[in-house]
């Protein structure tokens, strides 16, 4: 195995928020990574962070070796994005976005054609092609975001919640191709909060509570680790982040 992300004292501070503490992490490449933690503990600003989008205050993150902040353009080859909340050209059609994303990465014009036809089937999105994104559904925006990250054949990819707002047919091709990619010695970093999919798909699960790295394993190791054998992932989850009082919260709101 080869370290396809490595992340090394990682630091990131918005103001006096401190989003990102100090982190090491490194995800070997060909395998899918969950990335999971509660709201605030600093997924998205790492996977921005290793995207080039944010700018750490200070240690590093190397995709392949290449710094996203020193060689963004080579650095954005390499990874396909799909934010928790994309926001696509919605004046253009679906058809003109896709074309404008394959072109960005230069794409052959032959392949390009192919690749988008591919998913506009798949996705079922066929005969919506050439209707404005603007009148698209959340989740057939979501079905073109991710093909647009897929266009190039990348070897990373970078997903935060990349099912929100999935017909179960979609995300189930999303998640069986999420595998047949790894298979294929890509890398794809996979942020949910769905944990019954994280515990699914993921080969490695890294935890994050308040910008720090907490666990970090299979899901055997995790559950040997907090000495949980036969535990679900969302008990081990709860049990980590110290939100395992969930029923006693519940039973105070009810009151």
């Amino acid at each position: 195995m080869f370290h396809a992300i490595e992340i090394s004292a990682l630091t990131k501070d918005f103001g006096n928020v401190r989003a990102i503490n100090n982190l090491t992490m490194n995800v070997e490449g060909g395998q899918v990574f969950g990335l999971l933690g509660p709201n605030g503990s600093g997924k998205s600003t790492l996977m921005k962070i290793i995207v080039g989008l944010v700018k750490p205050t200070s240690g590093n993150a190397l995709i392949y070796g290449k710094n996203p902040q020193t060689e963004p353009v080579e650095v954005k080859g390499l990874i396909g994005y799909v934010p928790e909340a994309p926001r696509l050209y919605e004046f253009l059609t679906a058809r003109e976005y896709l074309d404008f994303v394959a072109d960005l990465y230069g794409v052959p014009l032959e392949a390009k054609k192919e690749r988008i036809e591919q998913f506009l089937v798949a996705f079922e999105l066929k005969g919506r092609e050439d209707e404005l994104l603007n009148g698209f559904s959340m989740g057939m925006k979501q079905k073109v975001a991710i093909t647009s990250s897929l266009l190039h054949r990348p070897k990373i990819l970078i997903l935060d919640e990349p099912l929100n707002g999935l017909d179960p047919r979609s995300a189930k091709i999303v998640k069986d191709l999420l595998h047949e990619l790894a298979s294929e010695g890509a890398t794809i970093i996979f942020s949910t909060h769905i944990l019954e999919i994280a515990q699914a798909i993921c080969d490695r699960i890294a935890i994050m509570y308040k910008g720090s790295l907490i666990s970090e394993g299979t899901m055997d190791e995790l559950k040997r680790l907090a000495g949980m054998q036969g535990s679900s992932l969302e008990e081990l989850f709860l049990k980590l982040t110290g939100t395992d009082d969930v029923r006693a919260v519940v039973e105070e709101l009810a009151k």
